[in-house]
């Protein structure tokens, strides 16, 4: 299979959906790799590191896009991308498509077989190629929030930490999941007050055990949001349904109730995030004010640290991308966990979360396939 990696195009976005380790990999398979040039830039991999790993380069974008059978990369295809996907084609990547019906329009349209890193699974339960996004986004959300949060940035001009005579900020964590977490740790490493809220009691003793009495935990009700984010410095939406569009925790009244110049950081923005005040921003330009709150809304929050995030990323995506380059469709069919990622097929929805939140009919992925 000859598979393309073309460069990232999202705004301020430099991921790269493939390093030159991984293109070793898929050639160590048997299969060719075209690279995009400049694809890797942002990782400080150059053309000439992924040539001495085996792949070809080639001038464009069109021209991976023309050439390849399966594309890999890191952010939804943008509108002139999906225009050059076709029938026939498998698209591996992270599309979030409960909030975007015009993406998956174009997907539909395109007859693209699309998997997304977002909703494959694993034996656990768990999402395994979102997990390390999570974790990285949860961490900067407290970097992001704490920036946002200095009076020169619009901020209430807190110090999260505090000082010895001066308490520290307070940070709440709406979900306990892997952003929650990963979010919480930051912050009680850098000395706030945290609170993370959870609807799950099984998962709050969890991380009661992780943290030791360094967090409080809270069951998630209507009393409990209103009391914690009116109390708080930093708000951290961090709830997931995975492929659905993420619940409206916070909503435009609460606002009123807030601390002036408190910080709200939407890590669920990809979903459609989860404060009814939020759109998506970009790291060109990441925060407004609504009502005296400041949103932090960035929809591709990793795309800061590229080395990082981009290897974590291909470490975890890896596995299930060289089982569909060695099978193609097959693969879906033989793996629960690829079916489950499989969100279009053919101008069918595969997915009934994507399905619902769009009002499309949901075509079971393993009919789809055999049709």
């Amino acid at each position: 299979m000859r598979v393309g990696c073309p460069k990232e195009i999202k705004n301020y976005e430099y991921r790269v959906g493939l390093t030159p380790g991984a293109v070793r990999e898929y050639i160590a398979h048997g299969h060719e790799v075209l690279v995009e040039t400049g694809a890797g830039a942002g990782i400080g991999a150059s053309d000439d590191t992924y040539r001495a790993a085996g792949a070809k380069i080639a001038r464009t974008a069109e021209e991976v896009f023309a050439k390849s059978d399966m594309i890999v990369k890191v952010k939804e295809p943008q509108p002139g991308e999906w225009v050059q996907l076709r029938d026939g084609q498998i698209l591996y990547t992270y599309l979030h498509l409960a909030p975007d019906p015009d993406q998956t329009k174009g997907l539909l349209a395109s007859g693209v077989t699309a998997v997304a890193y977002e909703t494959v699974t694993d034996e656990r339960g768990g999402l395994p190629l979102l997990a390390p996004m999570s974790e990285v986004a949860g961490r900067l959300a407290i970097q992001a929030g704490a920036t946002a949060l200095q009076k020169a940035n619009g901020g209430r001009g807190v110090l999260l930490g505090g000082v010895p005579g001066v308490l520290p900020g307070k940070v709440v964590v709406l979900g306990g999941g892997v952003v929650g977490l990963n979010a919480a740790k930051i912050a009680v490493g850098s000395g706030a007050d945290v609170t993370i809220i959870d609807r799950s009691i099984p998962r709050l003793r969890q991380l009661d055990d992780i943290f030791n009495g360094r967090v409080h935990t809270r069951y998630s009700s209507i009393e409990a949001l209103e009391e914690e984010c009116f109390a708080a410095d930093i708000v951290v939406g961090a709830v997931l349904i995975p492929g659905a569009a993420a619940p409206k925790l916070v909503s435009r009244e609460m606002l009123s109730g807030m601390k002036k110049g408190s910080v709200l950081v939407d890590v669920a923005i990809d979903q459609g995030g989860c404060f009814e005040t939020s759109h998506a921003t970009t790291h060109a330009d990441p925060t407004y004010e609504v009502d005296g709150i400041i949103h932090y809304c960035v929809a591709n929050m990793p795309g800061a640290v590229p080395v990082t995030s981009a290897h974590a990323l291909n470490n975890a995506t890896l596995h299930y991308g060289l089982a569909l380059a060695d099978k193609g469709i097959k693969a879906i069919l033989d793996d629960q966990h690829l079916r489950n990622g499989l969100n279009v097929h053919k101008g069918r929805v595969t997915n009934r979360a994507v399905a619902d939140a769009l009002g499309y009919e949901t075509v079971e992925p393993k009919a789809a396939l055999a049709a």
